[in-house]
């Protein structure tokens, strides 16, 4: 094995510099992962462009590879061998608290790096810390004792695996934040990988109607939702979504409505709230919004309607996802729209946010291809 470990390395705001760390020595209760697949989501759009540190980050938080070397006391309390493929969580949880024994880690204040500034979380957590390799978007990643992982499935490809964050948020937020499930009525607003994850969660739920709304340039994406199992959808550019929904209701509104069109103002949340039945709907919303001028609260109230935060996801989730990746139930390789090279994160990242004229839906690294 290499004594270096090549990393591309956030700097600044959009830059990125390839580097070589030194391979970290591993005691007995360490590990470090050999990182085949580091996918890419809007968050690192967000993070790339606008740094929430100044500190020198390996970005990449979504990340599957194999354990290439492990103390033998890490091996123990992870329930795993060399050479197993594993899924790793970004949170790196205390262990202690009332979260973590819930499996709830991205609630724990460790994890937490808007509130402490010693947190842990691969991705986000400066290079400069020991241990270094933080984020996936390097040849090798550094698991501590408190690494949070799951066995892939036999026969489930890294690149499939790589789709599990996007898949174990649609099952939280879904089902646990918005409480899909058989019978239930769906509005899924934003066609991307999050909207068209919760697609499946619904679906899997047994929810008997989905609608997905999207705009014009959305249409081979909204194609995809009919074929993952959305039952309609709407161009909200060429139709009335209010209209359209009530229509596709009978009148009544949908019992669910999930929101993830982060970024695109206010308009979907008050569609959401119209669109929602008339008693107790409940709304999931990623809350990127840092005002609402004139929030509709009264309607609000008047539906008695719950509105719910969407943020991560909990063990169980991913437990979920990686078994629906290994069903082979819904045709999710058509989610993995691009890969890229280590060399091409600035590229990689550019080509999600829309700024290189490529439909990327998920968008994977392979630190470990030749550029």
């Amino acid at each position: 094995m290499a004594e270096r470990v090549r990393a591309a390395v956030r700097t600044g705001p959009g830059v990125t510099q390839l580097q070589d760390f030194p391979m970290p020595e591993i005691g007995e209760d360490e590990a470090l992962l050999q990182v085949e697949v580091a996918g890419i989501c809007g968050t690192d759009v967000k993070r790339y462009s606008s740094p929430p540190f100044p500190d020198p980050v390996i970005m990449g938080h979504e990340n599957v590879g194999t354990v290439a070397r492990a103390g033998q006391q890490w091996l123990r309390s992870h329930g795993l061998a060399v050479g197993d493929r594993v899924f790793v969580e970004h949170y790196v949880g205390c262990m202690h608290c009332a979260w973590c024994r819930a499996g709830e880690y991205r609630h724990c204040e460790l994890t937490d790096w808007r509130t402490n500034p010693e947190a842990r979380r691969y991705g986000y957590t400066s290079a400069d810390k020991p241990g270094r390799l933080w984020g996936g978007f390097a040849e090798f990643m550094y698991l501590p004792w408190n690494a949070i992982t799951h066995k892939v499935p036999d026969g489930v490809s890294a690149e499939l695996a790589g789709l599990v964050t996007p898949l174990s948020n649609g099952i939280e937020w879904a089902l646990n934040a918005g409480g899909v499930g058989y019978d239930s009525t769906v509005l899924v607003q934003g066609p991307g990988q999050q909207g068209l994850s919760q697609v499946i969660a619904s679906k899997q739920a047994g929810a008997s109607l989905i609608i997905v709304t999207g705009t014009t340039r959305d249409a081979a994406r909204l194609q995809l939702a009919q074929e993952l199992g959305a039952d309609h959808v709407v161009d909200v550019l060429t139709e009335d979504p209010r209209e359209r929904i009530l229509e596709l209701t009978a009148g009544v509104g949908v019992d669910v409505v999930l929101d993830c069109t982060a970024g695109a103002g206010t308009a979907p949340v008050l569609l959401g709230v119209d669109a929602l039945k008339r008693r107790e709907g409940v709304m999931v919303t990623q809350g990127e919004l840092a005002a609402f001028p004139d929030f509709p609260l009264k309607k609000l109230t008047e539906k008695c309607i719950a509105l719910r935060s969407a943020r991560g996801h909990g063990y169980r989730a991913v437990e979920l996802a990686l078994a629906q990746v290994a069903s082979g139930r819904f045709p999710l390789e058509r989610l993995a729209t691009h890969t890229f090279t280590l060399d091409e994160v600035d590229h990689a990242i550019r080509a999600l946010a829309g700024e290189t004229g490529e439909d990327a839906l998920h968008v994977s690294l392979l630190p470990g291809a030749a550029a």
